[in-house]
């Protein structure tokens, strides 16, 4: 199981703004398909939590724009998990442009562990820890 994930993404027209490349807000939707697909990899799809009752979510993000990206472009989004505390888990993402090995942009996600029930902080679950 890959402590660190990669996921590709194909920029899409529709993911550009005014100025021609892409727009900020979608580099927070490309983090959490990476989240999800990282997850799903490691045996935690969103399913599996809705099964329990208890899963992911966000607290913060934190993005560094770095470099442009463009329509057509093939970009790479490296995650993985830098640690996890009681009920939150650090995640961290490298977006590159692998055609130049450009890093395009840094960021992290702070994620909390919730209840689904109620919606209030809980424990982080042994087995999703130990997944990662």
């Amino acid at each position: 199981m890959p402590a660190i994930y990669d996921h590709e993404h194909l920029v899409l027209v529709e993911e550009t703004d005014g100025v021609g490349h892409v727009n900020n807000l979608n580099y927070v939707k490309w983090m959490q398909d990476a989240a999800i697909a990282h997850a799903t990899a490691q045996g935690w799809p969103p399913h599996r939590h809705l099964q329990l009752g208890s899963g992911w979510v966000v607290r913060s993000h934190f993005i560094e724009y770095l470099r442009p990206a463009f329509p057509g472009e093939r970009i790479l989004v490296r995650t993985w998990l830098s640690g996890f505390r009681r009920i939150t888990s650090v995640r961290k993402y490298k977006i590159l442009r692998p055609a130049d090995e450009t890093l395009l942009a840094v960021a992290e996600t702070n994620w909390a562990y919730i209840r689904y029930e109620d919606h209030v902080p809980c424990r982080i679950l042994p087995e999703v820890i130990e997944s990662f």
